[in-house]
């Protein structure tokens, strides 16, 4: 009975990440076509709409909200716009909660979002991203000239912890942003192995045990 609960439970943790992903992609896909399938309704008689045109407009709108944030003037207009979400309270919070947790890691040529390792009392670390390290726009009194904010994310939600520390309390690891939050979020049960240096040193070579 032991090894038919084993091979249970064995299959079961196979399965379920498969199917929480299928779910998930399915979810969005069907939200962005029912969304945009209505703007395509506006457009088209309804005998001429197919399943799928939603998602394809969703695509190329997508596509060319990016190439026209490379034009000066949809930039400004953009953030002209943005400004006047900002004003409205509700639509304020949400905006911008969602804007800054998609954008926490999207590909920066600033060094920030560096993976470090923050040391505690009682030989403790945590692994975490440094934000921010200038606060001269920031009230006064938020951080001092030497500290730089830490986001420490928790295992298995989504939350987490911002903290200030001197910059000497932070060490440098060599992983991405992406390994560092797999081995967080799944509370080290992803395979990595992070090499520690001195802030401000060399970065060494990432190391990564395979299982």
């Amino acid at each position: 009975m032991r090894s038919i609960g084993r091979i249970f439970i064995t299959g079961l943790l196979t399965v379920l990440p498969v199917i929480a992903t299928i779910y998930f992609t399915v979810w969005v896909l069907t939200v962005l076509e029912g969304f945009f399938g209505k703007q395509v309704l506006w457009l088209l008689p309804d005998e001429w709409y197919h399943t799928g045109m939603g998602l394809l407009l969703a695509i190329v709108f997508v596509f060319l909200v990016g190439v026209l944030m490379h034009a000066i003037l949809f930039r400004r207009l953009f953030g002209w716009a943005e400004r006047l979400l900002l004003e409205i309270p509700l639509v304020r919070s949400v905006y911008a909660a969602l804007r800054d947790l998609l954008g926490l890691f999207a590909e920066q040529k600033e060094p920030s979002l560096q993976v470090v390792s923050l040391d505690l009392p009682g030989n403790l670390r945590l692994l975490g991203f440094v934000t921010r390290a200038d606060f001269s726009d920031a009230p006064p009194g938020i951080a001092g000239p030497d500290e730089v904010a830490v986001y420490l994310p928790m295992s298995y939600q989504v939350g987490g912890y911002t903290v200030l520390v001197p910059k000497s309390a932070c060490k440098r690891v060599d992983m991405s942003r992406e390994e560092a939050m797999k081995f967080i979020l799944t509370a080290g049960l992803k395979s990595a192995s992070p090499a520690i240096g001195p802030p401000g040193g060399p970065r060494p070579a990432a190391e990564r045990s395979a299982r």
